[in-house]
């Protein structure tokens, strides 16, 4: 039996970096030029979890207006971006939510630390799975672009809080990746593969990165950066964009989906990244 695409049972998982409305620097970057191909790219692959970055403002209104059958949750501060989550009310039950600074102080959003640019979200979502009854925790976030050092020490806060050792964040002691089912971290890290923060991630967490671990070869481009210009030295390229997950997942396939709008223009300066997951059906040794 399958459903929009892919089989009833996986959880077709999407994170998407969706370009902060507000700082476009040509008249095609502005968020009024791109928010239907961006709701056009939700709807084509039909996720049943999206992680997304660099929501400002009514962006999340406009895509929520745009895209049907979706709860959502997120929190922003003041004058700067959130990492909202958004699951298919048909399939699943929200259990528990929150938002957390990736800062010295994480209860307080819109603090910044470590030499960060802006502030920094952790978003999460505990979700049941109304087909398969299995619980999944769902993350999404955005580390620093600028200072090594904050995205290292954001690493280190994100895993504490997942092992249940940083008490300075709600639920941080009930440990939730041991306390739930299976766990699915995603976002815009700002770090490549073999970068400290990458490293940190997927060697103090029993985390693994999706795509090395899924089953079938890797669909689409390497990379998951693209740029607003292509001829600019300074946007290079780059695999920065992730989706780690706890052994107890079977990733069955990953994909980075290049795709244009109508006139061959990307909706966004990142590129989104897809996951087939079947949380629960892992190897937990």
């Amino acid at each position: 039996m399958q459903d929009g695409g892919h089989w009833a049972d996986e959880i077709r998982f999407l994170s998407y970096n969706v370009y902060y409305a507000g700082i476009e620097s040509t008249p095609e970057w502005s968020w009024d030029s791109r928010r239907e191909s961006v709701a056009s790219t939700l709807r084509f692959h039909r996720p049943d979890v999206i992680a997304l970055q660099e929501v400002w403002g009514d962006q999340l209104p406009d895509l929520r207006g745009r895209v049907d059958g979706y709860e959502w949750y997120g929190e922003r501060a003041a004058g700067g971006e959130h990492t909202p989550v958004g699951y298919r009310r048909d399939r699943f039950e929200r259990e528990g939510a929150g938002v957390f600074a990736l800062s010295e102080t994480p209860e307080e959003l819109g603090s910044v630390d470590w030499g960060a640019t802006y502030p920094r979200f952790a978003t999460h979502v505990r979700l049941t799975d109304r087909v398969t009854g299995t619980t999944l925790l769902v993350v999404s976030t955005h580390l620093d672009h600028q200072s090594e050092h904050a995205r290292v020490e954001a690493a280190r806060l994100l895993v504490d809080w997942l092992t249940g050792t940083d008490d300075t964040v709600e639920d941080g002691s009930t440990a939730p990746i041991e306390a739930i089912d299976a766990v699915a971290l995603a976002g815009d890290f700002n770090c490549t593969p073999g970068s400290d923060p990458y490293d940190y991630l997927t060697s103090a967490t029993p985390l693994a990165d999706a795509r090395t671990v899924a089953a079938s070869p890797h669909h689409g481009p390497s990379v998951t950066y693209a740029g607003t210009a292509p001829d600019d030295p300074d946007q290079v390229s780059k695999r920065i964009d992730h989706v780690f997950v706890t052994p107890t997942v079977d990733v069955v396939r990953t994909g980075v989906c290049a795709y244009t709008d109508a006139d061959g223009q990307y909706p966004s300066d990142h590129l989104p990244v897809v996951a087939d997951l079947n949380p629960g059906t892992g190897d937990e040794s």
